[in-house]
């Protein structure tokens, strides 16, 4: 269990950080079956700043990584999503910082 509750789970060998997780994933496997998504990615990583240097001291890049991304074949679009128990000040700024680099993206938050 980490520090918001979260339990860690399985699913076809696949770790979750919480049931939520491991719950959407199955949801989007069954969409994924209906033709409705496909391309489902894990763990998608997205850089939000790139890494720098300013004299001698080197700035690692940063990044936010999302649960889930997928095309939505409906809606013809690439989606990414999040699932959220909590929002913490790291997130939402994450979260901002992806809104302005991303435009072109449909950042969902799932509860």
């Amino acid at each position: 269990m980490n520090k918001y509750g979260a339990i860690k789970t399985i699913v076809n060998g696949i770790t979750f950080m919480s049931k939520a997780e491991a719950r959407r994933y199955n949801e989007l496997l069954l969409l994924q079956r209906a033709g409705l998504i496909q391309d489902i990615a894990l763990q998608p990583r997205y850089t939000l700043q790139p890494k720098f240097s300013k004299g001698s001291t080197k700035y690692r890049c940063i990044e936010y990584v999302a649960d889930f991304a997928y095309y939505d074949t409906k809606k013809r679009c690439q989606v990414v999503e999040d699932v959220k128990g909590f929002k913490n000040q790291i997130y939402l700024l994450k979260k901002k910082l992806f809104e302005y680099n991303y435009p072109e993206l449909k950042l969902t938050e799932i509860r």
